[in-house]
């Protein structure tokens, strides 16, 4: 019978079988934004719904279909940050953080986009973050895509990740590419999708990020905004591609790459990988240098970058890079009768205190010996201590079957002396 009481669609837990490889996972991320010398920011999960509809755009398929958005108790118009971005340059704005300095921000959390769920696609998804705010040249969008790099590299999926980038110049310069890309379109009318149809006239350029195989060649032949850029877009976008090959970064040129919010500006990338299918795109990030006069009168460059982490969880798992990650213990202890579980809670917080690395698990069921050593090894735990009733203690190192009987005092010097197989 299914049960009355569901999650939504779309939304879904991680199970405690799930948190090691997520743990692990953001124990890396945040080593190396630490060596990079970024700093956390903590942001709100709901934020003022004009936020977005200025800063994102509200053409975008983000704005106008997938945003969660209400009413609250005092009539104020909230959404459900849909990304990041919008939100870290709210809060640098409102607490004046680039006074006289430069920030350099990551967060991490929930972001809700109202789509179709589908394989490494959700309603509410993680997002790992990095904002940087007050500098503007090519060298800090190389520093963005080397840090991606590197947290790609220290996971083991480097090798299956492909780097793309391309320049949308200034807002000047994208318009005047918009006029050719409408007109353009428009003499191909006949060829396109209701769904480019209705992006023609409110954002053109997202017609060139279409799937659509049957557009594929007339898409092709339009108008190519790198040919649109002036002197000092064009500039920038050598600069950063000197950079890229003094790091020793691979990257493809991909003139249609142009992402999919309003805000970006001269640099954009993408990683993506051909492991997932459909769902390729594995990090996206780019400038966005108007984004701040959106709000302020200041004159304020940013980029950043953003890193799904369901789909990166999803391809280290179709890579089998997440084996032997998991939240085994170290020692499990049972007891052949329920007479010793107080002695086993007091054995167990001695060998915390005394060996605080090791974790250390209480079985307190009562069940039968037999069934709690089955559990212990279903759990992968390294070491079983059992305290017999006759008051000795065995210990038995599943790995290679060896056991041997002690009395309880000798318990830790003989842990310290497994210690080196317990690794």
């Amino acid at each position: 019978m299914k049960n009355s009481i569901q999650s939504i669609r779309g939304v879904t837990d991680i199970l405690p079988e799930q948190t090691p490889i997520w743990l692990w996972l953001e124990s890396v991320i945040k080593q190396v934004t630490h060596s990079y010398g970024y700093q956390q920011i903590r942001l709100p999960i709901i934020e003022p719904l004009a936020l977005f509809e200025r800063a994102v755009g509200e053409s975008t398929d983000i704005v106008s279909k997938e945003m969660y958005n209400f009413v609250d108790k005092s009539g104020e118009h909230i959404t459900l940050r849909p990304e990041g971005t919008s939100s870290c340059a709210r809060a640098v704005i409102e607490h004046n953080m680039c006074y006289n300095t430069t920030q350099r921000l990551w967060y991490q959390g929930p972001m809700f986009r109202y789509e179709r769920p589908q394989k490494g696609r959700l309603r509410q998804f993680t997002q790992f973050g990095v904002e940087t705010f007050g500098m503007a040249g090519p060298d800090i969008d190389a520093e963005l895509i080397c840090m991606a790099y590197d947290i790609f590299k220290a996971l083991g999926v480097h090798q299956h990740i492909y780097l793309e980038i391309n320049s949308l110049g200034t807002a000047s310069e994208r318009q005047t590419h918009r006029q050719q890309l409408i007109h353009y379109f428009k003499q191909h009318a006949n060829q396109l999708d209701q769904d480019s149809l209705n992006r023609l006239n409110n954002n053109p350029l997202r017609i060139l990020d279409s799937k659509n195989p049957a557009m594929q060649e007339m898409i092709n032949q339009a108008p190519k905004l790198i040919d649109f850029i002036g002197e000092e877009s064009l500039s920038h976008f050598n600069k950063l591609q000197y950079l890229l090959d003094q790091a020793d970064i691979n990257y493809t040129i991909n003139p249609r790459l142009v992402r999919g919010l309003d805000y970006y500006s001269k640099t954009v990338f993408e990683w993506i990988t051909d492991k997932l299918g459909s769902q390729a795109t594995v990090c996206g990030g780019g400038r966005y240098d108007g984004l701040i006069e959106l709000f302020s009168k200041k004159e304020l460059p940013g980029s950043g970058f953003a890193i799904g982490i369901e789909r990166l969880l999803l391809l280290i798992e179709t890579l089998g890079l997440d084996d032997g990650i998991n939240n085994a213990p170290d020692i499990t202890i049972t007891c052949e009768s329920p007479q010793q579980n107080a002695k086993a809670l007091l054995i167990a917080n001695n060998i915390r205190h005394q060996l605080p690395k090791l974790q250390v698990l209480t079985d307190l069921s009562s069940n039968k010996i037999k069934r709690q050593h089955s559990r212990a090894l279903k759990t992968d735990s390294k070491l079983i201590i059992t305290l017999n009733d006759n008051d000795s203690v065995g210990l038995w190192y599943p790995k290679n079957n060896e056991s041997l009987t002690v009395t309880s005092d000798l318990i830790i010097i003989t842990i310290s002396e497994y210690l080196n197989l317990l690794k």
